[in-house]
């Protein structure tokens, strides 16, 4: 594994949306791991040591995450910063070929693709992980996004890499079920 600069878990909780109360909170549990990049600032033709770095991190932070929320998740999403001196296939690598199957496996399955972003960034850079239904690519009420930050992270030569799941959809979808055709 690589060398683990830190880790952060998140909960939140929402209860309305314009004042709108839910019938129910949605709870996002969100776990971020800061690792060192092997890689930084030089060109190497195979990343497995970052596929293999990704899927530690899954299998370390998904169970927990599980545990944060209220109810079963039924979505999910991921995505990595890469600090300056890495690149972006980096952080794919971190996210895209073995991080998918300790998430399915905390959360009991899932057969939709995992949405996920990755970019280079400075310290402090927020991205926006998309959420999306575990089984069902297009329920419009679990289409969602959270956004991230590390105020110190990822520096030149991290990788910022991150999990995030939920128990619901949004709050106060009217946008349907199912696409109209």
């Amino acid at each position: 594994m690589t060398d683990i600069r830190k880790i952060i878990t998140l909960r939140e909780s929402i209860f309305s949306e314009l004042g709108r109360q839910g019938a129910r909170p949605i709870v996002r549990a969100i776990g971020i791991g800061v690792i060192r990049n092997p890689f930084a600032g030089r060109w190497v033709e195979d990343l497995r040591p970052l596929f293999e770095a990704g899927a530690a991190l899954g299998e370390r932070l998904m169970p927990e995450l599980v545990r944060l929320l209220d109810g079963p998740a039924v979505s999910y999403g991921k995505g990595a910063l890469v600090g300056l001196a890495g690149e972006m296939e980096h952080g794919g690598a971190c996210v895209h070929p073995m991080l998918g199957r300790p998430m399915r496996a905390a959360i009991g399955g899932g057969q939709a693709v995992i949405g996920s972003n990755v970019k280079v960034a400075a310290p402090g850079t927020a991205i926006d992980i998309p959420l999306g239904h575990k089984d069902d690519p297009w329920s419009f009420e679990h289409f969602d996004t959270v956004t991230v930050y590390v105020a110190d992270a990822p520096l030149p030569d991290e990788i910022v890499v991150i999990m995030a799941i939920a128990d619901g959809g949004r709050l106060a979808n009217r946008c349907g079920t199912a696409p109209i055709r």
